[in-house]
């Protein structure tokens, strides 16, 4: 007869407790993630039987590709404004004493206490026609007309990166804290400028918050609704919209499926692409 051994029963009970303990967390994915994204795809195939009719709309029709061109130049340029903003403000965070950094982060993430279409309608009556802004320049004699700064795609990209900056500065200032401050002193201790010591050693060294930062910034961009829906004043179509108008006007459940896949692939391309370069633990904030 062959004896069981100790260490592998205590091993087996060990796995099916942690099995027990995740199950929980594995069923909400499963009917919270899997499932409406599983059901989004067979919507987006099966009409009456199987059919790719709404994917060759997509790739196909001029409205599509005009929708996910605009929401890619606005996801880059909000991006972009979010970085040159971002690292100054994360830089400064890091430099400065302990206190002075603890007040800077609050400010930035101080709107996460109010919510997005709060800050959207605020942004729109600071940018209208009658608002604060044109108000301002006229009264000083700037402006003789009011500048159209809303309904289109300036006053889009205006709130989004207001709502969107705190995700770029917080993984640039969590990068910049893991960088040691010895090598500032290292360098100019051998004799090279503060300019020259922080293109050569601290921006590398700061590079991967950077691409975690630029990630999280444009993929949340993708998807944005309520900015662009309130702001673009229904000129500036950008995805999300696009799924909300074949839903809502339309009733074209299989479209707006299909847009919502290609997406969705769309955004896990992009992660895989800065995979290659970062790990995704860092992207997502874990490390």
């Amino acid at each position: 007869m062959t004896v069981s051994d100790p260490s592998q029963k205590h091993q087996r009970r060990e796995h099916g407790l942690m099995l027990a303990l995740v199950s929980p967390a594995l069923l909400v994915i499963l009917l919270l993630i899997v499932l409406p994204v599983g059901w989004l795809a067979w919507q987006s195939i099966y009409h009456d039987g199987f059919t790719l009719e709404n994917y060759r709309r997509v790739f196909t029709e001029d409205i599509y590709w005009r929708s996910f061109a605009l929401t890619f130049e606005i996801s880059l340029a909000v991006t972009l404004i979010a970085l040159l903003l971002g690292y100054p403000l994360a830089y400064l965070a890091n430099s400065v004493p302990k206190a002075w950094s603890i007040l800077i982060l609050s400010l930035v993430v101080l709107p996460f206490w109010t919510s997005v279409l709060v800050r959207a309608y605020a942004w729109l009556a600071l940018l209208q026609r009658s608002g604060v802004i044109n108000q301002f320049l006229r009264y000083f004699d700037v402006i003789s007309e009011p500048l159209a700064l809303v309904h289109n795609s300036f006053g889009t990209v205006v709130a989004t990166v207001h709502i969107l900056l705190p995700f770029m500065v917080l993984p640039l200032y969590a990068t910049m804290q893991k960088i040691p401050g010895d090598l500032m002193q290292a360098g100019a201790s051998l004799g090279a400028s503060p300019s020259l010591t922080f293109f050569r050693v601290f921006l590398p060294l700061s590079l991967p918050g950077v691409l975690a930062g630029c990630t999280m910034v444009f993929v949340l961009c993708l998807g944005f609704y309520i900015t662009p829906e309130l702001l673009g004043g229904g000129r500036t179509v950008m995805v999300s919209m696009l799924v909300s108008r074949n839903v809502e006007l339309y009733n074209q459940f299989g479209a707006a499926s299909a847009v919502a896949v290609v997406l969705l692939m769309s955004v896990l391309a992009i992660f895989f692409v800065v995979s290659r370069f970062i790990s995704l633990d860092r992207v997502l904030g874990q490390k």
